[in-house]
């Protein structure tokens, strides 16, 4: 391969767009974890969120969330939530947020998806559908 050929690949891989940072870490306490894919990550402020990430916090674990639309997750001990779908234009402030809290307790602030979309926002439990209409409020799932 000529030396343009390579310089024209390493351009094209450099351009490519990276997965969209969806939210970060503000704080977190105690047993706390990112499950992205099959890697382990330490949850602690500065940690990006990608779709598909699992929070989890053990017995003494908090981890605190804020969103790129503003929504903020507080997950307290002995939790798992798991980030299904985020997309969201800041342009317009439309967007779609689907999570599922599979376990331990949740406390949200709906952010601009929420407020600018009725259905834009949803929060699902292993029983019920919570459509988000711009709120705070508190899960708890057992």
């Amino acid at each position: 391969m000529g030396r343009t050929v390579v310089a024209l690949i390493v351009t094209a891989l450099l351009a490519a767009p990276a997965a969209a940072e969806i939210g970060t870490v503000k704080k977190a306490v105690g047993a706390a974890t990112v499950l992205r894919g099959k890697a382990v990550l330490p949850a602690q402020p500065g940690t990006r969120l990608d779709v598909g990430d699992t929070l989890v916090t053990g017995k003494d674990g908090r981890i605190a969330v804020t969103f790129i639309d503003n929504t903020r997750f507080a997950l307290g001990p002995n939790s798992r939530v798991v980030v299904n779908r985020f997309d969201f234009d800041d342009a317009t402030h439309q967007g779609h947020f689907d999570a599922k809290v599979l376990k331990g307790q949740l406390a949200v602030i709906s952010g601009q998806i929420a407020h600018e979309n009725p259905k834009g926002m949803t929060l699902q439990t292993p029983t019920s559908v919570l459509g988000i209409r711009g709120t705070r409020f508190v899960v708890a799932v057992r």
